[in-house]
């Protein structure tokens, strides 16, 4: 079985190439869905996460609002969550790879945001990278109404740098044109997958600069 890492800064279209990879079906580990699940009502990391930030549990819901409020007004709260956070996600990715083992999977792709800050392209026999000019990359952030400019800045700053991703990544798939041009980049990349042959994947790199 081989391993495809995707990866990509907040903004930059990662989501919408999984959502393509998965209706093509390959199967796919979302670590931000893992994520959700360990804090949804009475989730597995709500506890740990209620001595971290008191009063952001009450019930055994997470308030979503404060907790991300405290991690990016203070590096130690952000420290610790992630202490909290990563190991559980770590053995739910374990778990994935188990089954599609098992399973038989040619090819699985493991959807990690912090892919290469967390040492996760270790795992992955190719890496993609899904990219956007910063101005899109800012403006689809601020058309979800969920943060403010300080909060995306905050963010940014604990993600790496998109130049630096780009050069790591085996693939660069651009989501700043269109939507069709960027099925066109996932179909090459699918073809890769399935034929493997070195022709096939140099189609599919795009540009890494």
């Amino acid at each position: 079985m081989r391993v495809l890492g995707l990866t990509g800064g907040i903004g930059m279209g990662k989501s919408t190439t999984a959502q393509l990879l998965v209706r093509a079906g390959v199967r796919l580990f979302d670590a931000d869905a893992a994520v959700r699940a360990l804090q949804a009502p009475h989730g597995a990391a709500l506890p740990a996460i209620g001595r971290l930030v008191p009063g952001c549990v009450r019930d055994g819901v997470l308030d979503r609002a404060a907790l991300r409020a405290a991690a990016l007004a203070s590096p130690a709260v952000m420290h610790g969550l992630e202490a909290i956070i990563h190991p559980l996600v770590r053995r739910a990715r374990q778990r994935f790879l188990e089954r599609a083992r098992r399973d038989g999977c040619r090819w699985v792709v493991l959807d990690i945001p912090l892919l290469f800050e967390t040492g996760s392209d270790r795992l992955c026999n190719r890496v993609v990278v899904v990219s956007a000019p910063a101005s899109i990359q800012r403006m689809r952030v601020l058309r979800r109404g969920t943060m403010t400019p300080a909060q995306i800045n905050a963010v940014l700053a604990r993600q790496m740098p998109d130049d630096q991703r780009r050069r790591r990544a085996d693939v660069v798939i651009e989501t700043g044109l269109s939507r069709h041009e960027t099925v066109r980049q996932i179909q090459r990349l699918l073809r890769a997958m399935r034929e493997g042959s070195p022709a096939a994947w140099a189609a599919a790199e795009g540009i890494r600069a």
